[in-house]
Formats: C-alpha cells, structure tokens, sequence
C-alpha cells in the first residue's frame, strides 16, 4: 500500500468517526429531552401521589364522609379527650320505663280456689298485693266518614240545600290524617314512596298507589306555603343568620339545596344556582341587618351584609389536614390550638374584652408570619385567612354569634339523607314539597313542638282547589 492509499485510508476512517460521532450527538440530545420529560412526570406523579399519603377525608376537611375511601381510618372528631369517664355523668336524671297513674283499662287478678285443699275462694275478700303495667298498641282501622247532604223545602217556596264541610271537595278523599302520616313518614322519616304504600296497605288497610301519596305530599305543601313564608320572613329579620349548601340530584340534573336559619327557624329552598343568583332570589331582603355564619364560599361575601362569621369547624378541619401531611410545620398546630383556645374561652360565663383583644392580635401577628414556601396549599390558606381575617373571631365580641355553622350542616343534612334513602327526585317539584314541609318541620322542631303533630295541624287547614 502506497503513501496516498493509506492517506485516503485515513481519511475514510475520520469521516466514518465524525458521522458515527453525529449519531451519538443526536442520540445524546434525543435522551437528554426524554430526561427532561421523564422528569417532569416524576415530578408530577410524586404530587399526585402525596394526595394518596394523605387524603383529604370527613375527618380533616370539609369532604362528606360519603366521599371517604374504602378501608381509611374512621372520622376522627375534633373534640379532645375530656378525661371523664364514658357514660352518664354524675347529677345526670336518667330516664326509665314508668306507670301511669291513669291507665286504661284495669284487669283485675284473684284466685278462684285454694290451691292447697281446693275451697272455692270467689266469697273471701280479696287483698291488693301488687300491679304492673303492659304498654301496647291497639289493631289500627281507618275510620270512614260519609258526608251526607239534605235538602228542606220551606213552606215559603225556597228549596234549602247543605254544603259539604270545607276539605270535602271529592266523592272520595283521604283526610288529614292520613295527609300528615304520609308527610311525616316521606319528610321526617326519610321513608321513600314505596315503602310509605307498603306500611300504609301493612297497618292500616290503605291501598295507596305511589302517585297518591305524591298527590298527598303535594296537597299538605300547598297548604304550608303561609308558613313556609313566615319561617322565611323571621329568618330574613334575624340578627344572626347561619347559611349552607348542598348539592341535589332532581331527576339527573344537579340542583342546589340552600338554607338559611337562625335559632328558631329554618328555611330551606331550592335553586339551580350555586351563585349570589341564588341568594338574591331565595332572600330578595339581602342580610344589611345580619350577621351571616357561613364557610368560606364566595357567594355569601357578595352580599351586602352586616358582618360575616366563618365557620371554625370548617377551619380546624383543614387546619388538622395540614398537621397531618406537613408534621414538621408548625404554623397550622398553633393555628388550631388559638381557635380551640377561643372557643373554649366563649364557653366561659364571661369573656373580658381585654382577652378577646389578646386572642385576636396573637391572630393577627400569626397570619402575618411566614409560612413555608414549599407548602402552596398553606399559602393559599393564610391567604384566605388574611383576606377574611375580621370575620375569624367575630363570635368573641357578641354572644348570639355562634363560632362555628354546624346548625346549617345539620339543616341541609336532613336533604342528603333523603337522597341516599330514596336515590334521588323525580321532578323540581317533588324537592321543593320537601323543603317546604321540612322547613316547618325543622322550625316545630327547634321550637319544642311534636313534628307530627304540626304536620298534622297543617292537613286540618282547608284545601286550596
């Protein structure tokens, strides 16, 4: 091989390496992005996988416990351990099983011979040893009454007719009995209309069909709009007003349950909003004159209200969310213990205004601390704080405002039961006769009033057709 062969040779072999080195260049950059990407998927699937290590449940945020996972640890309760033992206190009156004085009918028990030597004993006197009592309910048999009319023809010429009693409006009608046991087994008792058919044949004999007792519930509405409409005229006139909301499946469609209650009243009602819209068309009067008790939903801050008290069982909830995935911070433990603190300070007979001033300004100072930077969700959550921070420890300064809204929880709950009792309703109708006849239930029953007993004083009123 010659001197210029051996240089070509040479040349060849550079030229293969330069272009073999492209390639790995190329393959280089290649594996450089897929880096990069892969990456930025570690990254993201790392924070979707912290949610997994520390859920969101009932037990630290504002989630239903409908929505808490398979197999995760029960709702844990924000009370604290009060070191009494379980059970009755000391003092407490228990109650029991008792006589009557009056009963109604007495049996009376002697013996009729002598069991010893066989004398017939019925013309001895007979001496009073003992009683008990045996408490039962007697067979159930609907009652029919038949209205009959007359006509009586005066000697004057005039022919004098008689008027059905006001509510007989139907050759056969069911009266208000049995208006307000369906009313009180579909809206207190949850019951859905199949089950109400099946103990109403069960009991009493009544052949009922599923529309009937629609129709029943429809009528007992009717006539409780006059005191559905006092029970929202005596919230909208309330000082203080605590407020809630839920979602309702109508039929597949989401619909808004909304109420609004103080403490001798509840009003519930039905929207399609979610929104102010909502408020505005539910409580047309605005709250200027109201404290409103809510949670931290904007809708509630658009209005024009007198002030605003957030809901502390809300706060503590998250606040133990952020304990629980963030052990290291110490910002959110000591957020929680100055509202546990302030509660209990409220509890007491009286709260000085020098200790509410020092509650309020350690809140002051905490939430203009800095919080860890790493932690968005708790950045977001001080920046609430700020944002709300005259409407955290309102409930200090006036005693009618409740520190916390579980009276509106408890209000809008009783809509959730019916639907996981009944699945959903049928039509907008059907959710509103609910809440009509709920929000006079609920009120009798903050006023002290047996609910059946309302409702049944709502049937005797007389039919509007």
């Amino acid at each position: 091989m010659n001197h210029e062969q051996q240089i070509n040779e040479l040349y060849d072999i550079v030229f293969n390496l330069i272009k073999e080195l492209e390639g790995f260049k190329k393959t280089n950059a290649q594996l450089q992005n897929e880096i990069i990407l892969l990456s930025q998927e570690n990254q993201l699937l790392k924070q979707k996988l912290e949610k997994y290590r520390t859920p969101k449940n009932s037990g630290n945020s504002s989630k239903p416990p409908s929505s808490d996972l398979p197999k995760l640890q029960k709702t844990q309760s924000l009370r604290t351990p009060s070191g009494k033992k379980p059970g009755g206190q000391p003092g407490h009156e228990g109650t029991t099983l008792k006589m009557t004085n009056a009963p109604d009918t007495i049996q009376k028990h002697s013996p009729n011979y002598c069991t010893c030597c066989g004398e017939d004993l019925s013309h001895y006197q007979a001496h009073f040893i003992g009683h008990r009592q045996v408490i039962d309910i007697p067979p159930i048999k609907p009652i029919v009454t038949e209205h009959q009319l007359f006509e009586v023809h005066c000697r004057c010429g005039h022919n004098n007719k008689a008027s059905y009693p006001k509510g007989v409006v139907t050759p056969v009608s069911y009266g208000p009995g049995v208006q307000s046991l369906v009313s009180y087994l579909s809206v207190r008792q949850y019951l859905p209309v199949e089950r109400i058919t099946e103990l109403l044949s069960s009991l009493y004999g009544l052949m009922l069909s599923t529309g009937g007792v629609c129709y029943l519930l429809e009528k007992v509405k009717q006539k409780a709009l006059p005191v559905y409409e006092t029970i929202r005229q005596i919230v909208a006139n309330g000082k203080v007003t605590g407020a809630d909301e839920t979602g309702v499946n109508i039929n597949g469609k989401n619909y808004w349950a909304w109420t609004f209650q103080n403490t001798i009243a509840t009003y519930i009602a039905i929207h399609q909003s979610r929104g102010k819209k909502a408020i505005d068309h539910i409580m047309p009067e605005g709250f200027e004159n109201n404290i409103l008790v809510t949670d931290c939903w904007p809708a509630y801050f658009k209005d024009n209200a007198a002030g605003h008290q957030l809901c502390t069982a809300h706060l503590l909830r998250e606040l133990k969310f952020f304990t629980q995935k963030y052990p290291e911070d110490t910002w959110s433990p000591r957020f929680s213990e100055l509202i546990t603190s302030a509660i209990h300070e409220r509890k007491k007979d009286e709260l000085s205004p020098q200790k509410s001033r020092e509650i309020t300004q350690t809140f002051l100072e905490l939430i203009k601390e800095p919080v860890n930077q790493k932690i968005k969700e708790l950045i977001t959550f001080q920046k609430r704080m700020v944002k709300y921070s005259g409407y955290v420890f309102a409930f200090l300064d006036n005693p009618n405002i409740p520190p916390d809204n579980n009276s509106s929880e408890r209000a809008i709950r009783n809509f959730k039961i019916k639907l996981k009792v009944s699945n959903f309703f049928k039509s907008p109708a059907g959710s509103e006769t609910y809440a009509v006849i709920r929000s006079v239930i609920d009120t009798a029953i903050k006023n002290q009033q047996n609910p059946y007993e309302v409702t049944r004083l709502i049937a005797i009123l007389p039919a509007t057709e």
